[in-house]
């Protein structure tokens, strides 16, 4: 199975999910979304990592889309989103892409 860059999968499980939900209006779509992409990027992390790295890059994830929340309100909704998304982007590629 040919190795694929997770750090793409989870910045665009955020960036995904948000526009999901925005574009729609249907949020449970947007955690659909979110969900897909996280649950794919945790089992290629599982494979990839230690379980303790999985489990922290697991919680990154929930902690990106958590934190965007309340950064939107300083900076905007979609600043906000990509800056969340490059976050998580350049931690999981420093941590599982590389």
């Amino acid at each position: 199975m040919a190795q694929f860059p997770t750090s793409v999968v989870a910045a665009g499980g955020l960036v995904g999910g948000y526009a999901a939900a925005r574009w729609t209006g249907k949020r449970p779509l947007g955690g659909v979304v979110l969900a897909a992409a996280g649950t794919l990027a945790v089992r290629e992390w599982h494979r990839r990592t230690s379980p303790t790295t999985t489990a922290l890059l697991a919680a990154a994830y929930v902690a990106a889309f958590a934190g965007s929340h309340p950064l939107a309100k300083k900076i905007g909704a979609w600043p906000a989103v990509f800056t969340a998304a490059a976050a998580m982007a350049a931690t999981t590629y420093a941590t599982a892409d590389r």
